[in-house]
């Protein structure tokens, strides 16, 4: 009887503990119900969900508008996702990393008297995603870095606005001037510091993150474009990170698949002049042309410009061509640095549509292109690039 009073109970107690799971598996969201509260803005104003941290100008997964301040959005994530809550047509963002759960944003808006009309928020708050409560305590760092910045360049304001005149003038007069002066040498060491700083703080934060899809996730947040140097970086990763939604994203951009054999001719640009030009107009005529994806801040690009004139000079009588295409955001960056490097081959600047068509994703990218506007080889600098020119361009 009582072996009996036992095996009753211990069905009883696994009853209850399937129960119980049953309950927990109900309780755990398979979707995500995103719901909105924005003062300031009228109603009507467009609302946009927008895929973040993909190093690429994606669509809106969704879209709806503002109706007494509020919006909502739901789906499916298989792991949690970044994105942008866009507002009015691109003019002011909410970041949010969202996750299968019941979250709520509320903030205030103000537009800019400006004629851009610019959206920005104060009171912003988001509750019920753990994921996102993590990456801002992850990313706090950033107010530190922000206030050494600031500290850093207290003044020294005016001198470094002189010294950046001078550079775009080519000036080297007073360039030298100041770069001789004691609190220039200072301001140098201080900004080294910040930038060291700043790298190892971001590989830590990495690093740190190696065997989750965080690790992949904080490489695209950390770093605003990819080069060749930051493969070792995804090199580390576990196999579950790589195999991520971001670990994915991140191979993408650092092992792009190849576009040999492909007709890339088909596209215009302009230059900085804002002069339009057809990619096929620049090629006719040559016999193999350089098309060289680069950006003023890239340091390896402009290590390989040296490279480049090298190559231009040997070959340009024989037929070779070069095209360098900018990525840069900053068109007055782009001009300053057409200025110092002085490249004497067609320079254009990208509409972020070329740059998608090539899937660039990591810079410098160069792709040679025959006479046809077909693509022969890609990746191509240095010693790999004469080599190459001197087999095909044979006297």
């Amino acid at each position: 009887m009582k072996n009996l009073i036992n095996k009753v109970l211990g069905l009883c107690l696994i009853l209850i503990v399937v129960s119980c799971k049953q309950e927990a598996n109900k309780s755990k969201n398979e979707s995500y119900q995103l719901e909105g509260q924005i003062a300031g803005l009228v109603d009507g104003t467009v609302v946009k969900l927008v895929p973040g941290a993909t190093h690429s100008s994606d669509s809106a997964v969704a879209e709806t508008a503002l109706k007494d301040g509020k919006f909502s959005f739901s789906g499916k994530l298989e792991e949690p996702r970044f994105f942008y809550i866009m507002f009015g047509n691109n003019k002011g963002a909410i970041p949010a990393m969202l996750e299968n759960s019941n979250i709520k944003i509320a903030a205030t808006g103000m537009v800019s008297d400006s004629e851009n009309g610019r959206i920005s928020f104060k009171d912003e708050v988001v509750e019920g995603s753990e994921s996102h409560d993590y990456y801002l305590k992850e990313t706090a760092f950033r107010n530190e870095l922000n206030k050494d910045y600031q500290d850093y360049h207290k003044g020294t304001e005016e001198l470094v606005k002189i010294y950046a005149k001078a550079r775009v003038d080519g000036n080297k007069k007073i360039m030298d001037s100041i770069e001789n002066m004691p609190e220039y040498k200072l301001f140098e060491q201080k900004e080294k510091a910040f930038f060291d700083k700043v790298k190892l703080t971001s590989e830590n934060l990495i690093t740190k993150h190696k065997d989750s899809w965080w690790g992949p996730f904080f490489m695209l947040t950390q770093y605003s474009y990819f080069t060749p140097e930051q493969k070792p970086v995804f090199e580390q990763f576990s196999e579950a990170a790589k195999n991520s939604y971001y670990g994915k994203v991140a191979r993408e951009e650092l092992y792009p698949k190849s576009l040999i054999g492909t007709n890339v001719a088909n596209f215009s640009l302009k230059d900085k002049d804002g002069k339009s030009f057809k990619a096929k107009d620049i090629i006719s005529g040559k016999k193999y042309i350089l098309i060289d994806f680069w950006a003023s801040w890239c340091a390896p690009c402009r290590k390989e410009i040296p490279n480049l004139k090298e190559a231009y000079k040997n070959y340009s009588d024989k037929g070779f061509e070069i095209l360098s295409i900018s990525i840069d955001k900053d068109q007055k960056a782009w001009h300053k640095a057409l200025g110092q490097e002085n490249m004497p081959w067609p320079n254009l600047y990208d509409d972020g549509k070329v740059s998608n068509s090539f899937k660039v994703k990591a810079i410098p990218a160069t792709f040679l292109v025959d006479e046809n506007g077909v693509v022969v080889e890609d990746n191509l600098r240095g010693a790999a690039l004469e080599e190459k020119l001197s087999e095909l361009l044979k006297s």
